[in-house]
């Protein structure tokens, strides 16, 4: 089974980038977006074979995740239950007959880290979520988790140490969620592999020179690490200030 995890930053103008060419390439059982920043009716995707489901944002034009998948899920939820978190449309739970998928765009702390106290108690909170869900079956998050988690995962780590999604405060985060019984899939495979990024700037031609970070993630319960095949974070896909990550699994 393969299952991809994408930040679109913006379905529409993904869309008009090649989004269908490179979807229908990449053909996963499971395909989710973060950050498609729609509002209902204001897309019409054709995806013959999947099931599609959304949680949109109370702001227009903002955040907001989706999931497409071709097999019909048990049940689908949209939030994490918590009033001040449920209003950007930034998790869906999918539960399947043997896990719990969970698509997640993780808030950032901004500039001058002016959203890090929210973050952190988001991170807490989150964290909470998922355990909770695990007390009934495995579970495997992906998305876009805001935190490039060690020096290896971005390109400049001794200039970014106090920028959002690199301070200590986020990292430690990653690392609690890490100890409490969660795998990052792709360290698991390759946990020396260098210079492998799935977000670059817009800005200095960042992508072209690889100067990027890793903050798009598949998480998942120590339980299934045996079901684990791969891992990949696909370079080659353009469209998005982000490419996707997949994982393959028995």
């Amino acid at each position: 089974m393969k299952l991809v995890s994408w930040n679109v930053n913006g379905i529409r103008a993904c869309l008009k980038n090649g989004f269908m060419e490179s979807f229908n390439k990449i053909d996963a059982d499971i395909f989710c977006l973060q950050e498609t920043r729609i509002q209902e009716g204001q897309v019409d995707l054709e995806l013959n074979g999947y099931y599609k489901y959304f949680n949109y944002a109370e702001k227009k034009g903002y955040s907001s995740t989706a999931i497409f998948t071709k097999t019909k899920p048990i049940s689908v939820k949209n939030d994490i239950g918590i009033e001040e978190h449920d209003k950007e449309g930034r998790v869906i739970t999918a539960e399947y007959e043997d896990f719990y998928l969970v698509t997640v765009y993780t808030p950032n702390s901004k500039r001058k880290l002016e959203r890090l106290e929210n973050r952190m108690e988001w991170e807490d909170d989150f964290r909470k979520y998922l355990k909770k869900l695990e007390e009934n079956k495995p579970v495997i998050v992906c998305g876009d988790l805001n935190v490039a988690h060690k020096e290896i995962d971005l390109a400049r780590p001794k200039t970014n140490h106090k920028s959002a999604g690199f301070t200590n405060e986020e990292r430690e985060k990653m690392t609690t969620l890490l100890n409490d019984g969660f795998i990052d899939t792709f360290r698991y495979i390759y946990p020396e592999k260098p210079d492998m990024y799935s977000w670059w700037s817009y800005m200095r031609k960042a992508r072209e020179r690889n100067v990027g970070w890793r903050i798009d993630y598949f998480l998942m319960s120590d339980i299934l690490k045996d079901k684990l095949k791969d891992a990949n974070i696909l370079t080659e896909i353009y469209g998005s200030d982000h490419c996707p990550v997949e994982i393959i699994i028995d």
